[in-house]
C-alpha cells in the first residue's frame, strides 16, 4: 500500500474473518455503535470501487444518521480477493454483507447501494419479500435507495473492457490492464469530466490491493448473476417491497444511462422516489459529493429521520 490517503481510511478500520473460508473483510463505522436501526445508515460499494467511494459523504449523512457502516465486498479494496473458494456471486455478497452487520450487531437501518452494489440490494429486497432475512435483523431495512447502478441489463451501455472481461477472453485482458486504461474506462462510464485526477488513481490503488486488478474477469462476474435473475427474482421483488424505495440518479452516467431509473420507476416501482441529477456522472459520491449528499439526504429528511 503506497498512497497515504488509504493509509488513513485503513487506520481506524477493523478486519473480521467471514465465513467457511476465512476470508478477511475489511470495515469501518462512524458514530454511535447503539443506534437504533432507523438512525443507521449501511452502504455497499460498486464495482470497481471500495468503501473508500464513500468517503467524501460520510461527513453530510453523519448530519442525519447517528451511525453510518460501510465495508470492503469480498474481492474489493481492502478485503480479500480470493481466487478460489468464492464465486463472486451477488448471493455470496448478500450473505457477506449480513454476516458483517451480525458481527457488528445490526438488527437492521436504512440500505443504499452503488453501481454492482445496487445488485447487492436487489438480492436483499428479495430475502426481504420472500421473508428470508435471518430472525437476528429484527428490525429489518427502513428503506432502500439505488443509485447508478445497471439495474436493468437490456439497458445498460457497457464499456468495452467490462464486455470483453466478462467473455472468455477476459482472464486475458485482466493481465494486460493498466492506469492508462482503467483511466480511459472510467472516465468513460463516468459521463463528464467532474471526476478528479486524484479519485481515479484512489480506485486504481485500491484496485491493486493484493493484485485485485488482474481479478477483475472474476469480481465482473456478478453481472452473469443479473442476467439470469434479474427479471424473475429481483425487479420482481421491488415491484412488491413494501418498504420506501428511492432511486437517485446522476444523470450523466454513461453505462447506466437516464432512461433506466424512469423505467425503474414507471414500470417496477411506481410508489418509489425518483431524483435526477443534472450534470452529475456514474460515480455520483466522488465527482459531485456534495450534490449526492443533498439530494439523497432529502429522501431521509422526507422520511422523518
Amino acid at each position: 500500500m503506497f498512497n497515504q490517503d488509504l493509509i488513513n481510511w485503513e487506520v481506524d478500520g477493523h478486519y473480521i474473518k467471514i465465513g467457511p473460508f476465512q476470508h478477511q473483510v475489511f470495515y469501518k463505522e462512524f458514530g454511535d455503535s447503539q443506534a437504533d436501526s432507523d438512525k443507521t445508515l449501511l452502504l455497499l460499494h460498486g464495482f470497481p470501487e471500495s468503501s473508500y467511494s464513500y468517503h467524501k459523504i460520510i461527513g453530510g449523512m453523519a448530519a442525519i444518521f447517528d451511525r453510518i457502516v460501510v465495508f470492503d465486498m469480498i474481492g474489493y479494496g481492502l478485503s480479500d480477493k480470493p481466487t478460489e473458494n468464492y464465486t463472486y456471486s451477488l448471493f455470496e455478497q448478500a450473505d457477506v454483507a449480513l454476516q458483517v452487520w451480525k458481527y457488528l450487531d445490526i438488527k437492521g437501518g436504512h440500505l443504499l447501494g452503488h453501481d454492482m452494489g445496487v445488485s447487492v440490494v436487489t438480492e436483499l429486497v428479495a430475502r426481504e419479500v420472500n421473508d428470508l432475512l435471518p430472525n437476528w435483523f429484527s428490525d429489518g431495512f427502513q428503506s432502500y435507495t439505488f443509485t447508478n447502478g445497471s439495474m436493468v441489463t437490456s439497458m445498460a451501455s457497457l464499456r468495452v473492457t467490462q464486455k470483453i472481461l466478462l467473455s472468455s477472453f477476459g482472464h486475458l485482458l485482466s493481465r494486460l490492464v493498466s492506469f492508462k486504461i482503467f483511466n480511459h474506462q472510467v472516465r468513460s462510464a463516468h459521463g463528464n469530466d467532474n471526476l478528479s485526477k486524484k479519485d481515479i488513481e484512489m480506485l486504481w490503488e485500491n484496485a491493486l490491493q493484493q493484485n485485485g486488478h488482474r481479478k477483475t474477469h472474476l469480481t465482473i462476474k456478478y453481472y452473469e448473476d443479473r442476467l439470469r435473475f434479474e427479471k424473475s427474482r429481483w425487479l420482481a421483488a421491488l415491484s412488491q417491497t413494501k418498504i420506501p424505495v428511492h432511486f437517485c440518479w446522476g444523470e450523466d452516467d454513461q453505462v447506466a444511462q437516464l432512461p433506466m431509473p424512469q423505467y425503474l420507476k414507471e414500470k417496477i416501482c411506481p410508489s418509489a422516489s425518483l431524483t435526477l441529477m443534472p450534470n452529475v456522472g456514474h460515480f455520483c459520491q466522488l465527482g459531485s459529493p456534495d450534490i449526492w449528499v443533498k439530494n439523497v439526504g432529502s429522501f431521509y429528511k422526507d422520511l422523518a429521520i
